[in-house]
């Protein structure tokens, strides 16, 4: 009889593909949208970098670093124009330690007067910092980079440094030189007066990053004299507002502004005042804040960011910036305690 012959069964181990993580090759540059400084610090890092760019404003800043964390494509991070203030450094140096922990190399790079606990925190987990509170962020951006960028960007930088009032700095002053001043002005005057009226317009703004990564002038660009012309227009129709709505304190002069930025009335109320400090707060219903911006004159002493940034947190808010020139967000019903004690830190 013939053996029954059988096969052996034969185990085969079934290999389990796993995932791969996506390759990290994405470059990002989050920056201040609300000034020309932010705007054209994003810009020349577009030139020299590629990538993608994310503007935010204050109240925003923190929810869109959480968002771009999240990104596993993120290779390399630009921070630009973002000053930190009591309420959100310590988040922020968490985030950026997460992010470090994943190998994504990371650059701030700003000008605002910032802790120096912050400061040796970030030089900890390596975080190239370029921070010089002497020369506006996009001025530091071409002299970090310069090597990587076209000669126009230099005009850029200069008239970044113009609308931040530091034209009058060692780096920002030799740019500025290279140009004749009257065209720089006019430059950064339309590209201010767009990016203010424009603040609504999330893609108009990117637009403007790309132009101007791209060599453009602000004049050359399709209908930005006649907008800034509109805007210029409000601005004016301000002054009366000013003149019959401000209200005066001992040390300070303040106003609610309706239909305007506050960044932009801040400055007549300084001026038309008198006083050594203005400031003008503007409703934001979609955060529930008053956005507040501060002023001081030249004969002012005391730097006002270093008393905005500690009072803004005490109530709730957040705060900072220059010596001069600063700005706060403050929930709606503290609005008044603000300003009271502002008068007082003032004395």
């Amino acid at each position: 009889m013939a053996k029954k012959i059988t096969k052996a069964k034969v185990k085969t181990k079934t290999k389990t593909k796993t995932k791969s993580k996506p390759k990290r090759t994405k470059v990002i540059c989050m920056s201040h949208k609300e000034d020309a400084d932010g705007i054209s610090s994003a810009a020349l890092i577009r030139e020299a970098f590629g990538g993608d760019c994310v503007l935010v404003d204050y109240p925003g800043q923190m929810d869109a670093l959480e968002a771009i964390k999240n990104d596993e494509k993120l290779k390399t991070l630009f921070i630009c124009d973002l000053g930190l203030s009591n309420k959100n450094q310590d988040s922020f140096v968490k985030v950026l330690s997460e992010l470090r922990k994943k190998k994504v190399s990371i650059t701030y790079i700003d000008h605002h007067d910032l802790d120096k606990k912050i400061l040796k925190q970030l030089e900890k987990i390596k975080v190239k910092l370029i921070h010089d509170i002497n020369e506006c962020t996009t001025v530091q951006v071409y002299d970090a980079f310069k090597s990587k960028l076209s000669q126009h960007s230099s005009f850029v930088a200069a008239c970044a440094a113009i609308t931040d009032y530091m034209e009058d700095r060692p780096r920002g002053s030799k740019l500025l030189q290279i140009y004749d001043r009257q065209f720089a002005l006019i430059n950064a005057t339309v590209l201010t007066f767009n990016i203010v009226g424009h603040q609504k317009d999330p893609d108009y703004l990117l637009y403007l990053v790309e132009e101007l990564a791209e060599s453009k002038y602000p004049h050359d660009l399709p209908n930005t004299f006649e907008f800034a012309q509109i805007q210029v227009g409000k601005l004016a129709s301000i002054i009366g507002k000013v003149k019959k709505s401000m209200k005066m304190m001992k040390n300070l002069a303040y106003m609610e502004v309706l239909d305007s930025g506050a960044s932009g009335a801040v400055n007549f109320v300084l001026g038309l005042s008198g006083k050594d400090v203005g400031v003008a707060y503007k409703e934001r219903v979609d955060y529930g804040i008053y956005a507040v911006s501060v002023r001081g004159s030249k004969s002012c002493k005391i730097h006002l960011g270093r008393i905005v940034n500690p009072l803004a947190t005490e109530l709730g808010g957040s705060g900072g910036g220059h010596d001069k020139a600063c700005g706060a967000v403050i929930p709606k019903s503290k609005i008044k305690q603000f300003l009271k004690e502002f008068n007082v830190k003032l004395s």
